[in-house]
């Protein structure tokens, strides 16, 4: 990428590229198809689905993938706390949207199976938006497909670890972490950021049941993000051979979440980046950020979060891959 078209907030001459009519790519980067896949360390892809509403109604969760790309031109990829621009290391292309088919939960899943697991028999590192938390069933059966073990690192107020909502559906957003706790090729899961009144009594006692490391956010506010960091990387990269990094909005304070489920008590936007920037900086294969509501998000603040995070996840990818060659 020459520097006419690198990401660069303030640059004003950039020719943006488009997803499709009216949506701009991730941070302009180029749009790919499948046959640029190669060329690439990171592919952006959206998955816009939002099934089964688990509390209240609808959320406009699908329409997340648009608005965070839209609020994503502002920014590039240089962090002055970090003085590192992932653009000198990695090349990202922007491979589009997943279809999804209204009502057609086990289609839409097997079309965002068959598109990530496409990146991932490549080789390639993915960075995803949501859609709802039920996006992470297909994102784990395609790294599944891999034959590797997974680590997971999962950003939430909630465990989403339901057996079945409402004792029947088994994709819904409030299950997904019970499905990779079934996935044989997943040997160590950490939830982070856990707490409230909106939770199962059940989700506990599964992540127990199943070896899950449950850290709940008054635990992280007492012990500080440097140290739970420490445990995590112990836990889920000394296990581990591919580490997937999935946050729901939610993991944030209310405060830094507008456009998201109203959950206090969470993570500062301050301790969410900087962890996702040292656990990508460890070597993660792919990354997601979901439950952004844009219909009820004000100024845009949970879409800039999602995009902010995605930068900071992918500025760690890059300062990984120039570890890697020392």
């Amino acid at each position: 990428m020459n520097d006419f078209e690198r990401p660069v907030s303030y640059e004003k001459r950039r020719t943006i590229p488009e997803v499709y009519s009216g949506v701009p790519t991730f941070l302009g980067v180029p749009r790919i198809t499948s046959g640029e896949i190669d060329g690439q360390d990171v592919v952006i892809v959206g998955a816009p689905w939002e099934g089964i509403c688990t509390t209240g109604t609808y959320t406009g969760a699908e329409l997340g993938t648009k608005s965070i790309r839209s609020v994503s031109l502002r920014y590039g990829g240089y962090l002055p706390e970090f003085d590192y621009d992932f653009f000198d290391d990695l090349k990202v292309g922007d491979f589009g949207d997943s279809p999804s088919f209204n009502g057609d939960i086990e289609r839409t899943f097997e079309e965002i199976e068959a598109k990530l697991g496409e990146v991932y028999s490549r080789g390639k590192k993915t960075v995803c938006f949501g859609g709802d938390h039920s996006i992470s069933i297909p994102t784990l059966r395609a790294l599944a497909r891999l034959g590797k073990r997974i680590g997971v690192v999962h950003f939430d107020a909630h465990l989403d670890n339901l057996f079945a909502f409402h004792g029947t559906e088994k994709n819904a957003r409030c299950t997904p972490f019970h499905r990779a706790y079934e996935i044989p090729e997943v040997v160590s899961v950490v939830h982070v950021g856990i707490r409230g009144p909106r939770n199962h009594p059940s989700g506990m006692k599964a992540a127990a049941d199943h070896g899950a490391r449950v850290v709940t956010a008054p635990e992280l506010h007492r012990r500080g993000w440097e140290d739970v960091v420490r445990e995590v990387k112990e836990r889920v990269w000394g296990a581990a051979e591919l580490v997937y990094v999935s946050i729901c909005s939610d993991a944030l304070d209310v405060s830094s979440n507008p456009g998201g489920p109203a959950d206090f008590g969470g993570l500062t936007s301050h301790q969410l980046l900087q962890m996702v920037h040292s656990f990508a900086s460890e070597g993660i294969a792919a990354f997601d950020f979901v439950e952004v509501y844009p219909p009820q998000d004000l100024n845009g603040i949970s879409s800039h979060a999602a995009a902010w995070a995605a930068i900071y996840a992918m500025n760690g990818m890059g300062m990984a891959k120039r570890n890697a060659r020392r």
